[in-house]
């Protein structure tokens, strides 16, 4: 559970999640900064500290540093710790969340007066007028789609040229996930889709997705793109690819999963 009644002492010992409007203090190895408080190479405000959990017994905390900074070289995109494994990603992820959620609920949005975070549970209360808030997470679909051997992969406006990945789409107010893949499909590509099959989930903190993602196989259509949403699509052999995600991420994880499921004939 996060804490945010927190006392920090200069000797306090923990691995560290500094977060600046969204991006994270990185040592000049690509690691979050560990050790004692006071031997941080910032000036921080110990009262802005919240308790993320622990890491083999290590205590991880999150400092949200609000001041304007001056040199960007130790600031970096929470996806740069992708390689360092899921358990410092997700903590990673989680802490750019949290702090996200503490600047932009400062203020109720019901009655216009100040929030304060409650200890039991992560959550903004206003003691004026009880209005509640928990951190927004945005539920995203992802789909591989598998055509005897080949998959469906698609180019947004947001990727540079040569980089593909399967299709993905938020969910809208109450719509299951298996609704929302089959309609991102359809509207991204034009293509009908059947069996879907779910794989897995990843945080994903840009700034507040969850991604779930699915398996699934063609049923009928060809492929008409979405205009200003995406670029290209095409149909790609599974042994012969363009430029994918990495396997550290959720959308390179199913479309390994389906490379290997067509090798093994399934």
């Amino acid at each position: 559970m996060i804490k945010h009644s927190v006392k920090l002492t200069a000797d306090d010992s923990a691995l560290w999640c500094i977060v600046n409007r969204g991006r994270l203090y990185l040592l000049p190895d690509g690691t979050l900064p560990q050790g004692p408080f006071a031997s941080l190479p910032l000036q921080l405000d110990p009262t802005k500290a919240c308790l993320l959990g622990q890491i083999e017994q290590r205590s991880c905390y999150l400092i949200v540093h609000d001041d304007q900074i001056t040199d960007d070289a130790c600031w970096h995109n929470p996806r740069q710790l992708l390689m360092q494994g899921p358990v410092i990603f997700q903590l990673a992820a989680r802490a750019v969340q949290v702090a996200l959620f503490m600047q932009t609920h400062r203020f109720c949005g019901q009655c216009g007066s100040a929030m304060h975070l409650v200890n039991w549970e992560l959550a903004s209360l206003c003691h004026k007028c009880g209005h509640r808030c928990y951190p927004r997470i945005a539920p995203c679909v992802l789909v591989g789609i598998r055509k005897q051997q080949q998959i469906l992969l698609a180019r947004s406006s947001r990727h540079k040229a040569g980089f593909f990945s399967i299709l993905a789409g938020f969910v809208e107010s109450a719509e299951t996930l298996e609704q929302a893949a089959v309609r991102e499909v359809m509207e991204e590509v034009g293509i009908a889709i059947s069996n879907l099959q779910y794989v897995g989930s990843q945080p994903w903190p840009f700034p507040h997705s969850l991604m779930t993602g699915f398996i699934a196989d063609y049923v009928s259509g060809d492929i008409v793109c979405q205009p200003q949403e995406i670029e290209e699509a095409a149909w790609f052999d599974l042994d012969n690819l363009p430029s994918v995600p990495p396997a550290e991420t959720l959308s390179g994880q199913i479309i390994l999963q389906l490379q290997q499921r067509a090798k093994s004939g399934q």
